[in-house]
């Protein structure tokens, strides 16, 4: 009997998820639809200055490698050699190098829609049905799965489906709507993004820089362009994105000194609030939240796509393996083995995360003192340093 699977969402979380499971759709006798707000735009991508990035560690790598897409995605995805980390007005900084932890590179950085395209671009028609532009309204639970109302230009339609994969964004209306609650912690601070060119280039760095105001990130991007993600907080940071280009980068030059000279050019700026948002529930009865849905974190540390890209592998193993064993791949026992099997990956990532900017957007000077010590020792003591490292590059083990 064939089972009907739906992915709500089809960003790089959805998408992601939809090509892992399309090997095992004819297999298993699996009907999969992806259904996305926005349509897709095949052999549309183009470099441009203003395009958002995404960090992606060295474990992404791997599971992008065992998707067959990551010699594709290679082409624009610019390499992380060394990581900087440092406290504007303080001596404490660490290095972490790339061929000291014995790989090619510590992460890449890749724009957003470069990776979209080169996800889309491998997913197999003949087995993912794509509804796109489609807006799921209303999710229904009914026996065995859930009903779907869809919104598409064509009018309205009503789906049947086993297995409900909930992947639309940190805002998804349908969570509202089904009665799951999320547990929000603002940080009180706002993320100006941007690209950013300097004189000196990158030369493969990504700056982790802490200030009064909060968190700096400088990270490298192809074409010797930077990406910009800046935490400031709320009272003052749509001020400073609006500010022309010339004030703009000099604010940013006082913030982040002189590492890769002048800063010359800032692209179009964009924002948004900083909160760590995590969904109570993540699985139900043919139901499952995933990508920001489920967590959305700061992006201080760029863990956030990396852990929703190895949830939708480790979901997409285990409805493989019910695949295999012929059990429904909606009922909880399956789901909820999937979630056990994350439970300590997620709750150290979002430790990881939370704590980090908890500990450097703090100006207690105990805790000051006591993080540049801790940068000190990092930098000084290799075994936690390659743990540091590991922790950053979605190593396990």
């Amino acid at each position: 009997m064939t089972v009907r699977l739906d992915i709500v969402g089809g960003g790089m979380v959805g998408a992601s998820l939809a090509l892992a499971l399309q090997g095992g759709a004819r297999q298993n006798d699996w009907s999969i639809r992806l259904v996305e707000a926005q349509p897709p735009v095949e052999g549309g991508w183009q470099p441009s200055y203003d395009n958002r990035s995404t960090a992606l560690s060295h474990g992404s790598r791997r599971l992008f490698e065992r998707l067959g897409v990551w010699t594709e995605l290679a082409r624009r995805a610019e390499p992380i050699r060394q990581i900087h980390v440092s406290d504007r007005g303080h001596p404490g900084s660490a290095r972490i190098n790339a061929a000291d932890e014995g790989v090619p590179a510590l992460g890449y950085i890749v724009e957003n829609a470069w990776l979209g395209e080169v996800l889309l671009g491998a997913l197999d028609r003949q087995a993912i049905e794509w509804l796109a532009p489609a807006r799921v309204s209303q999710a229904r639970p009914r026996p065995g799965g859930y009903a779907l109302d869809v919104q598409t230009p064509d009018g309205p339609q009503q789906l049947a489906s086993d297995l409900l994969v909930i992947a639309d964004g940190g805002r998804s209306g349908l969570l509202d709507q089904l009665g799951i609650r999320r547990k929000v912690n603002p940080y009180q601070q706002v993320a100006v993004i941007a690209n950013i060119t300097s004189a000196d280039g990158h030369a493969g760095v990504a700056y982790e820089r802490f200030t009064d105001s909060g968190p700096l990130a400088l990270l490298p991007l192809s074409g010797q362009r930077s990406a910009l993600v800046w935490s400031l907080p709320v009272d003052v940071a749509e001020a400073v994105a609006a500010l022309p280009d010339a004030d703009f980068l000099q604010r940013l030059q006082a913030a982040f000194g002189f590492r890769m000279g002048a800063l010359t050019k800032v692209g179009e700026r964009a924002s948004y609030p900083l909160n760590l948002i995590e969904a109570e529930e993540q699985v139900r009865p043919h139901l499952v939240v995933l990508g920001n849905a489920a967590h959305s974190l700061h992006p201080i540390a760029g863990q956030g796509f990396n852990l929703s890209l190895r949830d939708a592998m480790a979901l997409a193993d285990r409805l493989q393996q019910a695949g295999r064993e012929q059990r429904d791949p909606g009922s909880l026992a399956v789901l909820q083995g999937y979630l056990d099997g994350q439970f300590a990956d997620q709750a150290a990532t979002v430790a990881f995360s939370h704590y980090l900017t908890r500990l450097f957007s703090n100006r207690n000077p105990a805790l000051v003192s006591g993080r540049n010590a801790g940068l000190l020792a990092l930098d000084l003591l290799p075994p936690l340093k390659s743990l540091f490292a590991r922790q950053g590059m979605g190593l396990r083990g």
